[in-house]
């Protein structure tokens, strides 16, 4: 699979943040699947939370205008994505399993981002690298 491949993956991937940011933004805690209402702090929270959630989705759309110069960017934050399955499983050992959307998304954050991140890697060299 080539380089044309890898950044549709990485476009689509990055449509997840943008399009589950939005709908957190907007429709809050009670728009998730299996989702119940809560407390003003925690409907706040999750609001606030998920413009960083966002922004980590048009931050990677905006990475691929330029993959050699903004590869670094795009890694960490594949990285940062993938580093949300801890929480996730700190969240099943405390309270057990989530809808089924969730357990989804642990599998894309323990599974799929980290190939893409290899894949990304062996394929479009950062910057610094091309210039060596």
């Amino acid at each position: 699979m080539g380089r044309r491949t890898l950044i549709v993956v990485i476009a689509v991937l990055g449509a997840v943040p943008v399009l589950s940011g939005l709908l957190g933004i907007v429709g809050g805690p009670g728009a998730l699947p299996g989702g119940e209402a809560v407390n003003s702090t925690v409907d706040g929270e999750y609001r606030f939370i998920n413009v960083f959630w966002l922004a980590a989705g048009l931050l990677i759309w905006w990475s691929l205008r330029r993959p050699e110069q903004r590869a670094d960017v795009t890694r960490v934050i594949l990285a940062i994505a993938s580093l949300g399955a801890i929480p996730r499983l700190i969240s099943v050992a405390v309270t057990g399993w989530p809808h089924p959307v969730f357990i989804g998304a642990l599998v894309l954050e323990l599974v799929v981002v980290p190939l893409v991140i290899w894949w990304h890697v062996r394929t479009i060299p950062n910057s610094s690298t091309a210039s060596r």
